[in-house]
């Protein structure tokens, strides 16, 4: 008797050494032409059916990686939380300064530590190659982009196998070229993270091979949910339903509860580990998890995500377009394109029943229904959903091709000619890829500066000096502390931002232990968004600044044009920055070329980001 196959537990590539199922169809076939052959000699043999063209895993991963080490270098920080809730930390933990937020000072303690300490592991072990401390910053943006291709070609691998190898190649080109993918692929965010957990879990459910995953879905997710995000542990319910209902239906209660068990069991360790880190930091026994929730659901409505801004319902479906275009509109049709097929075919265009496939499409549903019922919205609370997104558009995609392809001459498209079909199905998805390109493009070249201007500083006449550089009106563009010397400080003067800004970790070393910037109470912080003086210091005070410049531009008191001001400021560096308010809707989504040919109501309008130190008064 041959051995038994080992259960497969971690992350696997390669697809199983047994027969695919096309090779099955392929010997089935020999042996009905060996049949034919006995009874009629004259007879010629049906040919195999043609083996579907699969990309080998690695392949996949390389392309994930290639396009995500792309996003690593050159995407910008969309997002100032980013920067002042996790980049700052980061630089705390490894360099022991940094800007603080509220959110993590004792009294509310609403971020976890461990979250960081993942992250300033790579970034301690990034100093280790070089002294420029911006090194460190693209190195853990580097080990961002290699854990993203790792789960993308997790969730690829699963799709190719569990549903169709075609189903998966669409998957692939769909993710590395979608704008969306591209950016959240490296954001330092809780979110992301979710995102990544998001594949591992969805790949495990999915996979039904050598017996149901339950225990590592949930895992998966459970880490998402308590490491990076809480509420992605919403993603998980249609599975779960579904596997409840199969628990139900075959009487198989007992096996589903220990499978249930064993996830809880993982989770608390997961969770005990996240407490240890935090009540070393914080100095306090705290559920961080628990925490974010009662902050973002029960705290009233002089609190709460909604002080720092509403939106509309349809802000997502908005927001989605801009990022996935067509494949965000494939996305929304995947539940009643599987439906529509399955009446229409009889049967299903995967290996899966329509019911399996439904299961697959709701998550994204789910999460597109519960965020857009929330009045506080921002485009990375989507992250989470992104793979999902694109596992509704690769499956919907495939169902409109097979019925596309059809050339059964009773009906509709088996009547229209194949040249035809071709050349309308290749337009138009190469136009939603040249128009996901020249978004990412767009992006990147029009908002790329503040991560461009702070090269000077580490001029030694600066870079050994202990200095300060400000923030004004630019106070939300800032790259992080890690593109500073270290003897050097980004303080905010006041501008007309009325809300709180960032203070300072504390840096005291002596009689305090470690890390005291983490448990020692900083002062002005508040949890409503009240505006604290004392973050703000006096411009005369600045030896540098960084400012921006846009022609034609309304200044104020509060926020004069120092670019321009040549008396009291030079310029040490400037790069150019989209002029939003003076560029058209086109020039704001795609990339337009700088050229004199393009008409001037397309063309993008530039300003300039710059670095600034004060002149000497003579």
């Amino acid at each position: 008797m041959p051995p038994k196959k080992p259960k497969a537990n971690g992350v696997r590539f390669a697809p199983d050494p047994p027969q695919t199922s096309a090779k099955v169809e392929k010997a089935l076939q020999d042996a009905k032409n060996k049949l034919q052959l006995q009874k009629n000699p004259n007879a010629r043999p049906k040919p195999p059916p043609a083996e579907p063209f699969i990309i080998d895993s690695i392949w996949a991963f390389y392309s994930f990686l290639a396009v995500n080490l792309l996003a690593a270098l050159y995407a910008p920080i969309q997002d100032c939380d980013e920067v002042f809730n996790y980049w700052e930390p980061t630089n705390y933990l490894n360099r022991r300064f940094g800007l603080q937020t509220w959110e993590y000072s004792p009294e509310f303690a609403i971020r976890s530590w461990l979250y960081i300490v993942i992250h300033a592991i790579p970034g301690k072990l990034g100093s280790l190659f070089s002294s420029k401390t911006s090194f460190e910053f693209y190195f853990v943006r580097v080990t961002l982009a290699f854990l993203c291709a790792l789960c993308e070609t997790r969730l690829f691998s699963t799709v190719s196998r569990i549903l169709n190898p075609r189903l998966g190649i669409m998957f692939l080109l769909i993710t590395v070229l979608s704008p969306g993918m591209f950016h959240a692929s490296v954001a330092y965010l809780p979110s992301s993270f979710s995102m990544y957990m998001t594949m591992m879990g969805t790949a495990a459910f999915m996979d039904w091979r050598g017996g149901l995953k339950t225990s590592q879905g949930i895992m998966w997710f459970g880490i998402g949910a308590m490491i990076g995000w809480p509420f992605s542990a919403a993603l998980v319910v249609p599975f779960m339903v579904e596997e409840s209902t199969l628990a139900w239906l075959t009487q198989d209660k007992s096996e589903f509860i220990w499978r249930l068990v064993d996830a809880a069991a993982r989770c608390v360790c997961i969770l005990a580990l996240q407490v240890a880190v935090d009540t070393f930091f914080y100095h306090g026994v705290l559920v961080v998890p628990w925490r974010i929730v009662m902050y973002n659901v029960f705290s009233g409505s002089s609190r709460g995500p909604d002080i720092f801004g509403t939106e509309p319902w349809h802000f997502y479906l908005r927001n989605l377009l801009l990022n996935f275009n067509l494949w965000f509109l494939l996305a929304i049709l995947a539940g009643p394109v599987i439906g529509i097929q399955f009446l229409a075919r009889g049967r299903s265009t995967t290996k899966q029943s329509p019911v399996r496939s439904m299961v697959f499409v709701a998550p994204f549903y789910l999460w597109l229904a519960i965020f857009s019922a929330q009045p506080h919205k921002e485009e990375r609370f989507m992250y989470p959903a992104y793979p999902l997104l694109v596992l509704n558009a690769a499956i919907a995609l495939h169902n409109i091709l097979a019925y596309v392809g059809s050339t059964d001459p009773k009906k509709l498209m088996g009547k229209i000619p194949s040249d035809v079909k071709l050349a309308f199905v290749s337009l138009t998805l190469l136009l939603s890829v040249a128009i996901g390109v020249l978004r990412t493009a767009g992006i990147v070249t029009a908002y790329r500066a503040p991560l461009q201007i702070y090269e000077p500083l580490r001029a030694s006449e600066y870079a050994k000096v202990d200095s300060t550089v400000c923030f004004g009106k630019d106070w939300y563009r800032f790259p992080s502390s890690y593109f500073l010397p270290q003897g050097m400080r980004a303080r905010f003067v006041k501008s007309a931002f009325d809300g709180l800004l960032p203070g300072q970790y504390n840096e005291a070393e002596i009689g305090f232990g470690f890390f005291p910037g983490t448990w020692l109470i900083p002062p002005g912080m508040n949890d409503q968004n009240i505006e604290d003086p004392g973050k703000h210091i006096d411009i005369d005070n600045c030896p540098f600044l960084v400012d921006s410049e846009f022609p034609g531009s309304q200044t104020s008191m509060l926020e004069p044009n120092h670019v321009g001001d040549d008396k009291n400021w030079e310029i040490l560096k400037c790069s150019s920055f989209l002029d939003a308010s003076k560029t058209g809707i086109i020039g704001r989504t795609l990339w337009i070329p700088n050229l004199k040919i393009v008409p001037e109501r397309f063309q993008r309008k530039w300003g300039r980001h710059c670095l600034l130190k004060r002149k000497s008064q003579s």
